[in-house]
Order: C-alpha cells, then structure tokens, then sequence
C-alpha cells in the first residue's frame, strides 16, 4: 500500500516538503523523558483481569487485543455477568470500609440492592473517540500508529495497529492507517521521547451517529519556526482533502502544537486546518456540540441508557434543583431538564462550558445554568446562595481522579441535599475516598459537619463492551 502511494503522491506542497533539506528540522533536545500518553493501554494495564497464561507466546495482535479489551474472548452474556460480580466485590469492599470510618450500621453483606447491569445495546465499534499512538511497529518502523504494548522504562515498546479491536469502529481504523501513510511521508520524525526530539505525535478521531469524523493531530513544535510548521500543517491538508487521506472524508482537522505530555486548549489551542469546528451528537432527542477536547461518552448508546438509568432514579426527587457536578458539555443536566425546576451545572474545562451552554440553547432549555470552575471552588461559594426550601439534588460524574474532598465537604454540609447520585468509572479508585467522606461521621478538623448520607441503590451501566470497565451508577440518601 506504501509504495503504491508513493507513486501516486503528485501533489505540490507534498512534493515540496518531502524535497526539503532535513538540516532545518533539527532540535534542541530540552524535555525529560516521556513516552507520548494518550494510549488507552497503559490506563487498562492496571485491569484486574488477568492476561492469559500463554500471552508472551500469543501473536502481537492478540497480545493487544488481551490487553486493551480483556474481556473479548468471552460471550457478551459472560461479561456482563463477569462485571456484576466485579461490581458486588466492589460494594462489599465499599461497605467494610464504611463500617470502619461510620458510627451507621455497616455490615460484611449488602443492606441496599444492587440491581442487574444495564447492557450496552451496542457491542462492537461503538467507540466515537479513540486516540491512536505513534511508536515502533513490529517491525521496528518508529512511524507506526496503533497502540504500544511495554513501557519506555523497560525499552520494551511494540505499537500494534488496532485494526482488530471490536470496539473500535471501521472509520477510526481508516483515519489511522492514512495518518501512518502520511507521516511515513513526511520528512519529519515522530516524536516518541521527548528528549530525543521529533514531531509527529499522537492522532484523535472523534465520530458521530451520522458518520460525520473529526481529526486532531498533535505534534511537537521543538525548534521548527512557525513559517515552517505552517508548511507541515498545509500538507497535512492537502493529504486529507484532495490526496490519498480524502476518503476517510474528514468533516473536521484539527492541529494543536504542544511541548507537553498533556496539553488543555486554553494552554495551546487547536488550530483549525479544515472544515466545521464541531460535530453533533443526539442523545434522547437532545442535540449536543462536540468540540475538539470536550468530554463526551465514548458509546453513545449506552449513555442514553446511562441517562435513562439516572432519571429513572431521580424520579423521587422531581422538581427542584438539579446540581450537575463536573457536568462536561451538559449532557446529564438537559437530558434530566424536564424533570427539575432549575439545573446548574459545574465545569473546569472552559470550552465544555461554552457547549455546555450553547447545547441548552440549540435544545431551547432555558432552566440550565453552566458555571466554569474548579468544582472545588465554584461550588462552596454556590451553595451560600442556594434556597432549601426548594429542594436539592446533587449528581456528579467526576473523572477517576474522584471528588476533592472540599466538594464532598460542600454537599454534606447543606442540608438541603436529601439525595445524591454518583456516577463513577472506576468506583474501587479515588471514588472509594469519597464515598467514605460521604458516609463517615463528623469531622471538626476537615469541617465535614453535615448529616451523613448512606448508599440505598447501585446500578452497573455496560458502556464498555470487551473492557472490565462500566459505569457504577450509586445512590446516596439521608
């Protein structure tokens, strides 16, 4: 396929920088060494699932296949019952350890139900985002994208192309076998450590229902002038819209440079090189902005039954207002809008919030209010200006970093909040933290001084076929 491109590459600004003397891309090395992150497999590494016995004799593919979805060699129905066991052990150990830090009466079994898992009604390619690495391939090519298996500290790093992963959809694999094409192209060179130089990083598809996709490229400045990378970024273009790349169709191409490992839009913004600045999603009827870096359920389906699945919960606490904490572009506060009186939804990540708002007005919601912040922060000084008479609910959906405690704090001292429900991705991590200082006594030295809330309900939610990943949807009540 390579070569064949080659022949076929009669395109000018291609042409030109492949002509280009490689002297005037030369770096300064000045960064410490970081393997490029982004790469779902070093978070999934940590699964309790374990590899097979015979994995270092299994192909690479297999290999990656174990490791990024775990579950894959079992049927869908062996998951699912595979995950609601995970899910009790969890919530056994949630409830020993709230027996140590609570004067309530906590016990070794379950005194709340834990209802059967809700199934992704999707099961294969239902990701709409997957980040694709860029590291040495099996056969040593450094310009390889796919996902690495090994770590930089052991040496040991193999990318493997995704192309088998049943979680992942056919048009994200078509994007990251033009964007390898392309960079093997390029005269530039990846950039796998930092300190070792190179440009060419990771790449992000997003995706739609309607098949619209979205590209976003990083890529490490180093010593490269600006004149000089906008050659780079025109060629990038032009390989996407009327080169080989043009049938992956792109609706959307982003550019963001970045000397860091990690990098927000307000630190370096994504430029973009063409088409719509964002795409659209629905979910139970409410139409939804994507942009660039916004969080948003990676299966759309699956976060409809999320929704579902909270609303129907919170249907004893119809009316009043709805606090949606770490709320991202919205989607939680609107879907459950027509049950509340008032929704305020609390964000760190500044552009979330500009979906989050537009959304409200795209869907004509005017009962939604979006706050930027840091939840810790913006939500102490909120609470002072919240009536009790009304009625609070509180639902949040914070990341695997969990709840800062001064969150926690905030809810369990107004006592207008009856009700609480949180969502959490990984409930035996950080979560674990919060829900003890939900739960435990008073505390005069972190100010935790409200009543105590106690778990009534837990609902699994499957939004992550093949993976020993879901979603644990807790209910805590006074």
């Amino acid at each position: 396929m390579h070569e064949t491109m080659r022949v076929n590459l009669t395109y000018p600004l291609l042409k030109q920088i492949i002509t280009l003397p490689k002297v005037c891309f030369s770096s300064v090395l000045r960064h410490s060494s970081v393997v490029t992150d982004r790469n779902p497999v070093k978070r999934k590494n940590k699964s309790k699932r374990k590899l097979p016995a015979n994995f270092a004799s299994l192909s690479w593919e297999e290999r990656l296949a174990d490791t990024v979805t775990p579950l894959w060699r079992l049927s869908y129905a062996e998951q699912l019952k595979w995950k609601q066991e995970q899910q009790h052990n969890i919530l056994l150990e949630m409830t020993k350890q709230l027996a140590q830090y609570s004067s309530q009466d906590f016990s070794n079994d379950l005194r709340f139900p834990l209802l059967p898992i809700v199934p992704s009604p999707v099961t294969d390619g239902y990701r709409n985002k997957s980040t694709f690495s860029v590291n040495k391939g099996m056969d040593g090519n450094p310009k390889t994208v796919g996902f690495y298996i090994g770590n930089g500290k052991m040496g040991n790093i193999v990318c493997v192309r995704g192309d088998h992963l049943l979680n992942m959809p056919p048009k994200h694999k078509m994007v990251a076998r033009h964007y390898e094409d392309f960079i093997r192209l390029s005269p530039l060179s990846p950039c796998l450590l930092f300190h070792d130089g190179g440009h060419w990083r990771e790449i992000t598809v997003r995706t739609n229902s309607a098949g619209h996709t979205m590209a976003l490229v990083y890529f490490h400045p180093q010593q490269l002038t600006p004149e000089e990378i906008s050659i780079h970024k025109a060629a990038l273009v032009e390989y996407f819209t009327r080169g080989p790349g043009a049938v992956c169709q792109l609706d959307s191409l982003y550019f963001q440079e970045s000397s860091m490992t990690r990098c927000s839009h307000e630190q370096s913004p994504y430029q973009l090189l063409y088409g719509q600045p964002h795409i659209f999603e629905v979910v139970l009827g409410f139409k939804f902005r994507i942009s660039a870096d916004s969080f948003f359920q990676v299966n759309r389906a699956a976060a409809e039954a999320l929704y579902q699945t909270v609303a129907e919960l919170n249907r004893a606490c119809v009316g009043g207002t709805l606090l949606d904490v770490c709320c991202g572009t919205g989607a939680i506060g609107i879907s459950l809008s027509p049950q509340m009186e008032r929704v305020i939804g609390i964000e760190l990540i500044e552009q979330a919030v500009e979906d989050a708002r537009y959304n409200a007005k795209l869907n004509r919601v005017d009962k939604c209010e979006f706050l930027t912040g840091k939840a810790e922060v913006v939500l102490p000084n909120l609470m002072a200006t919240l009536s009790s008479h009304s009625g609070l609910t509180a639902v949040v959906n914070p990341s695997r970093a969990g709840l800062h405690y001064r969150v926690v704090r905030a809810l369990r001292n107004h006592p207008a909040i009856r009700r609480l429900v949180y969502i959490s991705c990984k409930p035996d991590g950080e979560a674990m933290r919060n829900f003890k200082e939900l739960c435990c006594g008073s505390d005069d030295q972190r100010k935790i001084l409200g009543e105590a809330f106690r778990p009534t309900v837990a609902v699994p939610v499957d939004l992550f076929p093949h993976t020993p990943h879901c979603e644990l949807v807790l209910v805590f009540e006074r």
